[in-house]
């Protein structure tokens, strides 16, 4: 078994021991931002982490109800601005701990008065150890140049940290059903994709399309095949996507709409609708069980056992995990080793 499957099977039980290994510090974490009146948040982070940061951003501006704001750490790392973060909870994320600029940012905000947090899959990381709250991925050696489990136990220790900040019990319990969707989702999601990939091998572009928390995992999905695959993709957010990009859609080009159930999911069908008015291939990916009789696209039917008031919150889970497998399932039909890579390492490093 290649790296990358093993890691993408590995979540159930990454996921389910997220919060054992973090709900202590999250509640001393919760403590003090309350004591501090902090009334914003920034969050630090490229590449994956930044998606990861994106969904937090969705869930704390939803759940919480305080601003908060995607850094850009190349404005303290590169032109050295002299950003105040008073009353701000700073929030570097990076799977290995080494990413500069995100350190760079907490460094900054450790001076100014914010209260820090890092979260990374290693403790003795530089970022873990500036901050002055670590929350641990906790999800063992990865190992594959694609972050798959550290990416949804990313998603999953900001959740806890969402849900204990703002009271949520229902969130709290929704979120300890995850694990179990996932390893639902595992069960036939991967045969169900490799007749797809298949049929999709000579693939040589494509758009990703999601709007709220699907929005993230849009994005998320696109870097996963487009860095094991080398296909030229790109994620959007379905609001953006009427703004002009949707002229790049031809008959015959494929498109993958991620459709959760929620606040955004009649504009996810919308434009499933205007897609296939172009001639587009559309690929759905959606919890909505209604939706898997249609045959003018091809519906990927994800688990969502949660009757929480947000479910695209909670199904954004499944969603990533089917794109994961999405680009899995392309590389084994195309007979690429996306372990190994000339041009990508698994730990990258911007200043």
């Amino acid at each position: 078994m290649i790296n990358l499957e093993k890691e993408i099977r590995e979540q159930p039980a990454v996921l389910a021991g997220v919060a054992a290994a973090n709900m202590d510090t999250i509640r001393a974490l919760v403590a003090e931002v309350r004591a501090a009146d902090v009334a914003s948040v920034q969050l630090a982070a490229r590449g994956t982490s930044d998606h990861a940061a994106i969904y937090a951003q969705y869930l704390i501006h939803t759940i919480v109800g305080i601003p908060c704001g995607l850094s850009t750490p190349s404005v303290v790392s590169k032109y050295h601005g002299k950003l105040s973060f008073e009353r701000t909870l700073v929030i570097g994320i990076s799977q290995s701990g080494r990413a500069a600029d995100a350190l760079a940012v907490v460094e900054r905000a450790n001076q100014t008065g914010a209260v820090t947090v890092a979260v990374t899959n290693d403790p003795l990381s530089p970022l873990a150890k500036s901050a002055k709250y670590h929350l641990y991925c906790n999800a063992g050696p990865e190992t594959s140049i694609a972050a798959t489990k550290t990416f949804t136990s990313q998603m999953m220790v900001l959740s806890l940290l969402a849900a204990v900040w703002a009271g949520d019990d229902a969130l709290l319990s929704a979120l300890s059903g995850v694990a179990g969707d996932v390893e639902r989702l595992l069960t036939y999601m991967p045969e169900k994709l490799s007749g797809i990939a298949k049929e999709y091998e000579n693939l040589k572009s494509a758009v990703v399309l999601g709007r709220g928390f699907a929005y993230p995992m849009a994005c998320e999905g696109t870097l996963k095949i487009l860095e094991t695959n080398g296909i030229k993709m790109r994620g959007y957010a379905v609001s953006d996507f009427h703004h002009g990009p949707k002229a790049q859609i031809h008959p015959g080009d494929t498109a993958i709409v991620v459709a959760l159930r929620g606040a955004v999911m009649d504009d996810a069908m919308e434009m499933t609708g205007e897609l296939l008015k172009i001639g587009a291939k559309v690929i759905l990916i959606t919890d909505e069980e209604s939706l898997s009789k249609r045959t003018d696209v091809r519906v990927l039917l994800i688990p969502n056992s949660t009757a929480y008031p947000v479910p695209d919150a909670i199904s954004a889970y499944c969603a990533a995990v089917t794109l994961q497998l999405f680009a899995l399932e392309l590389v084994l039909a195309r007979g690429i080793d996306p372990d190994a890579s000339k041009v990508l390492k698994k730990v990258t490093i911007t200043v």
